[in-house]
């Protein structure tokens, strides 16, 4: 199982077959609520609503909540890496949780999350 960063899935949403093929293939996988949420705001309408709620469950994405050990976490982080590396609130949170949940984290931005100690990195290349 791994965790997956906004970008893969907005590479998939927008039609980029090797997003939607990658993300197929992983026989489910896991969001955090933040990378969720990220997808939600840049939504139209209604209609683009229930059609990003079907295709989560096409792809079995489950949405991880955060708790009071990711929110600690991402504090932590955002302490640590803000002022040095630019690390900002969504990138923190996003971390902190496949941290604490102990997955991996698929991204196509890795330099958002380079060097963050306990982070497992799986470079997505669209």
């Amino acid at each position: 199982m791994v965790f997956v960063d906004t970008d893969v899935m907005i590479w998939a949403l927008r039609g980029n077959a090797k997003a939607d093929r990658t993300l197929l293939e992983l026989d489910g996988f896991q969001v955090p609520a933040i990378a969720y949420m990220e997808l939600l705001q840049g939504l139209p309408d209604k209609a683009a609503l229930r059609q990003l709620k079907q295709t989560m469950r096409d792809w079995q994405a489950q949405i991880m909540v955060m708790n009071e050990a990711i929110s600690s976490r991402a504090i932590f982080l955002m302490e640590q890496r803000l002022l040095s590396h630019g690390l900002l609130l969504a990138d923190a949170l996003i971390a902190a949780t496949a941290i604490e949940k102990g997955l991996p984290l698929m991204s196509a931005n890795s330099k958002h999350f380079q060097g963050i100690e306990g982070l497992e990195l799986l470079n997505f290349k669209p």
